[in-house]
């Protein structure tokens, strides 16, 4: 029991401020280190310093940018996951982003950026970006609308297992948010940031978020909504309301339309639609004759009564309750 808490308190403090050189991945610590640690009561820095010796000949690997997924079980003594990426450090296995904040953030810096998550109850493990910042951290981006330099045209197996870049634009995948929002005991808010062309800015707040599995067709439900730019999920009218609907793409056509196609209308995009809806956030970025024309919508947020034109969005979740964490 004693070797096992060593073991988790050196890959806690692996993660400590002030090794911007420290470049760990796949490694664990062997028992030498250990025995060191616990003897002689090492510093920070002096454990920093001897992980750097006992690391300095492996084998350093780059991620790509685009979303990657790994096939390993997250275990105890954890094997540590640490690189430096565009001069950001990401970190460790654990359950989501909220997990991380909770756990390694008390004994060091979290920074927003992209870590290894493997949710409560699989053996599958991926990457995904944390917002660290924003009202205490521990969110999960599930969905982020910048510039249209990713292209949101996709099918029912790109939208499932995911695509883009976790630092710039990207869909999370169908796949990894039912994995992450289903987990035991658990339930997730959603939140939705909207930016329009003119600079301003909304949100709005939903306080459950939950997807069904694949063979439900990841049928969205969400909780009770506060704002400032509208319940557009639930729209005006029964036949707006996206709420418990399932996912809809080109290829894959679910919506309450019985001939045509609402992603088809809507630009060959994915979205939970419903003849077709009041919120699409996976609106392409159109190149016009006038410059680049968003069709992301939200149409609940108006201004002077007219539908605000909509540049950029995102899409992130955190638990509302952790039961590890009471």
């Amino acid at each position: 029991m004693a070797w096992l808490c060593a073991a988790l308190w050196i890959c806690l403090v692996a993660v400590f401020p002030g090794s911007d050189a420290l470049l760990i991945n796949n490694i664990t610590l062997s028992s030498a280190m250990q025995e060191a640690v616990s003897a002689k009561g090492l510093s920070a820095n002096g454990e920093l310093e001897a992980i750097r010796k006992e690391t300095s000949s492996a084998k350093m690997k780059n991620k790509p940018t685009e979303i990657t997924h790994k096939v390993e079980k997250c275990s105890v003594p954890c094997t540590v996951h640490t690189q430096k990426i565009r001069e950001e450090k990401h970190y460790i296995c654990r359950c989501d982003c909220t997990d991380i904040i909770d756990t390694v953030g008390t004994f060091s810096e979290t920074p927003s950026g992209r870590y290894i998550i493997q949710p409560e109850g699989t053996d599958y493990s991926f990457e995904v970006f944390c917002d660290m910042d924003y009202r205490g951290g521990g969110w999960t981006v599930i969905q982020k609308r910048i510039d249209g330099l990713i292209d949101f045209q996709q099918m029912w197996s790109d939208y499932t297992d995911g695509f883009g870049d976790l630092l710039g634009e990207h869909w999370l995948g169908l796949k990894n948010i039912f994995y992450i929002v289903n987990q035991k005991s658990t339930n997730f808010m959603l939140h939705v940031a909207l930016e329009s062309e003119d600079g301003n800015s909304a949100y709005a707040v939903y306080d459950n978020f939950w997807l069904e599995d694949e063979t439900q067709l990841f049928k969205m439900h969400v909780g009770r909504y506060s704002g400032t730019a509208g319940d557009a999920f639930r729209g005006y009218r029964k036949e707006d309301n996206q709420n418990a609907m399932l996912f809809s793409t080109s290829d894959s056509d679910n919506d309450g339309l019985s001939v045509e196609s609402c992603s088809m209308m809507d630009n060959k995009t994915g979205w939970w639609f419903n003849q077709c809806g009041l919120a699409n956030l996976n609106g392409p970025h159109l190149v016009t004759r006038k410059g680049i024309q968003s069709k992301i919508r939200w149409d609940t947020w108006t201004k002077n009564e007219k539908i605000v034109k909509i540049k950029a969005a995102s899409m992130k979740i955190r638990r509302t309750y952790n039961p590890y964490f009471k």
